[in-house]
């Protein structure tokens, strides 16, 4: 499973790179969208990590009920880059508004992927020797 997690931290790495190259020549011009942009590209491009040491922590693994929380982890964080960072990328290219909620809920994602980790942290105990 943690193939998958390093697969998606890496499309998702991929992926913020190539919207940062076209997003700097098609904003120049527009100081909202350029910084509508920008702060999608913040989130989603610390993401990416984030999603490397959920497939780190995926790998080694855990014991008991913190065995998945690696994964809801990750789970929250590809929501909040969907949501939040999704949501401001469209509005930016598009200048449409996003659906009201979606920005603060792809904020509450990353949150609770944060929070997860901390649990993961604090409540799991090692399955594999290290």
């Amino acid at each position: 499973m943690w193939r998958y997690w390093l697969a998606l931290a890496g499309v998702n790495g991929a992926l913020a790179v190539a919207l940062g190259a076209a997003g700097a020549h098609a904003f120049a011009a527009t100081p909202e969208a350029e910084r509508l942009f920008a702060t999608a590209q913040t989130y989603h491009l610390w993401h990416v990590p984030a999603l490397l040491a959920v497939a780190w922590l995926a790998e080694r693994g855990l014991d008991g009920r913190a065995r998945m929380l690696p994964h809801l982890a990750g789970t929250a964080f590809l929501l909040g880059i969907l949501l939040f960072s999704g949501s401001l990328y469209l509005k930016a290219w598009t200048g449409a508004a996003p659906v009201p909620p979606l920005v603060p809920l792809g904020g509450l994602a990353f949150l609770l992927g944060w929070l997860i980790l901390v649990a993961a942290g604090l409540g799991g105990k090692r399955r594999i020797a290290e």
